[in-house]
């Protein structure tokens, strides 16, 4: 069973002075793309504006700017679930796992970045970047990119698994599943709530690594605090679970 997720811009800084090369992220026969994207990346921190690059980072703050405005392949590295910051990964508390727990989550959780495309969990080659979810490089339109490059690759890579996608809605901009897969939606006082919504599908994956859930009937049978399933639609390929938040 795979889990599909979204990744946080906020990150945790530091890691390992090594190089990311072919062998750092899956789908190394691809690498050249995400290097293709990642030296417009740099091309274009290298001429834009002040102006610019607050726009592409999304922030106003000099400090910020002048950090993130560097050298990215120069920067130091982790691996993937340990820089992504964020209410989701809050929530997930990877670093409270048991290593039987953790390797579940590396090698079955593949995580969306808006600028080095799909990656596992475990990968281990991610510099601390900024890009504001949404913003092009120049003309450049990555979940465009990414859904073009990577798609054929991720059909593959997913063909014989079933799919629990916990994607928020743009990532799934980045790549159609073209398979049978399950989605949540979490609703409080009948209304679709935003930041619940990430909380629990951190939740959730904690919980799916501690029971090591292996498909989706086990999931069905999971018990979740504060959450109860209102509701189950089927429409095509996709089912999707309606989660009412009782807290």
């Amino acid at each position: 069973m795979k889990i599909l997720f979204s990744p946080s811009e906020a990150k945790f800084k530091g890691g390992d002075n090594k190089k990311i090369s072919e062998d750092s992220f899956i789908f190394p026969k691809l690498y050249d793309k995400r290097l293709e994207v990642i030296n417009k990346y740099q091309d274009f921190l290298n001429s834009a504006t002040n102006e610019e690059l607050s726009k592409l980072f999304g922030t106003k703050k000099q400090d910020l700017i002048d950090y993130y405005k560097g050298n990215l392949l120069e920067k130091e590295i982790k691996k993937v679930i340990e820089r992504y910051d964020g209410v989701a990964f809050d929530y997930l508390k990877y670093e409270e796992l048991s290593i039987n727990e953790k390797t579940y989550i590396d090698k079955n959780v593949m995580i969306f970045s808006n600028l080095f495309g799909p990656v596992l969990a475990g990968d281990f080659g991610l510099p601390d970047y900024k890009l504001k979810q949404g913003e092009k490089i120049g003309s450049l339109a990555l979940e465009n990119f990414y859904k073009e490059k990577f798609s054929n690759s991720l059909d593959e890579y997913l063909k014989d698994e079933e799919v629990i996608d916990l994607r928020a809605g743009f990532y799934e901009k980045f790549y159609k599943l073209n398979q049978p897969y399950l989605t949540m939606k979490f609703i409080k006082d009948g209304k679709v709530v935003s930041h619940w919504a990430k909380a629990y599908r951190g939740v959730i994956l904690n919980l799916i690594a501690k029971n090591n859930i292996q498909n989706i009937d086990e999931l069905m049978n999971m018990d979740i605090n504060n959450l109860s399933i209102e509701e189950i639609r089927k429409q095509k390929l996709k089912t999707e679970i309606i989660y009412s938040i009782s807290l």
